[in-house]
């Protein structure tokens, strides 16, 4: 089994950047997991809703516990290649190197452009400011996100136009799962 991760800031565009390649594997949201236990507690996914379960759990049960239940979701699964989408932390990369080579893949790509895509997503959790936006990116940052961006293995530069992106990532992909 291949495991590859990917990381970003919210709006980054890694649901975009998987969407190119998920007719390669199998793609796992970190964040269902989150949204999961909003719905299995009741509770609004609203970000604020989000932020605080998230903060609970890694408070609670240590802050590899997403990527801890990600694994369990993985080990059940009958795929060669896996995609992680939303890697939080350097705890979770950990988490899923022990038992995969797991590289990292980040995608970047400059802040007015992560906002306004996210104006146009329409998820609950999204942001309706520029500074709603500051503020989930300190929320995701203190869970370790700009260090799983800065040692990512790879990046990919989501700025460029969507079909370019795409080649490239399809490029990549392939190229790692061949030499996994």
């Amino acid at each position: 089994m291949k495991v590859i991760g990917f990381v970003g800031l919210p709006g980054s565009g890694k649901s975009e950047v998987l969407n190119a390649i998920k007719d390669l594997g199998v793609i796992i949201t970190m964040g269902d997991v989150v949204r999961n236990e909003a719905r299995e507690r009741n509770i609004d996914p609203s970000d604020e809703n989000l932020g605080k379960i998230a903060q609970d759990l890694r408070e609670v049960f240590g802050p590899e516990i997403i990527a801890e239940k990600c694994e369990k979701l993985i080990r059940n699964l009958d795929a060669n290649v896996i995609f992680i989408d939303g890697l939080r932390s350097n705890a979770e990369v950990k988490v899923f190197r022990k038992s995969w080579k797991f590289p990292v893949i980040a995608v970047v790509i400059d802040d007015k452009t992560r906002f306004e895509r996210l104006s146009k997503r329409g998820r609950p959790d999204d942001p309706n400011t520029l500074e709603d936006l500051r503020e989930r990116d300190l929320r995701e940052i203190s869970f370790g996100l700009k260090e799983v961006i800065d040692t990512a293995n790879y990046k990919i530069d989501n700025t460029d136009p969507k079909i370019e992106v795409q080649k490239k990532i399809r490029e990549l992909v392939l190229n790692i799962i061949c030499n996994y």
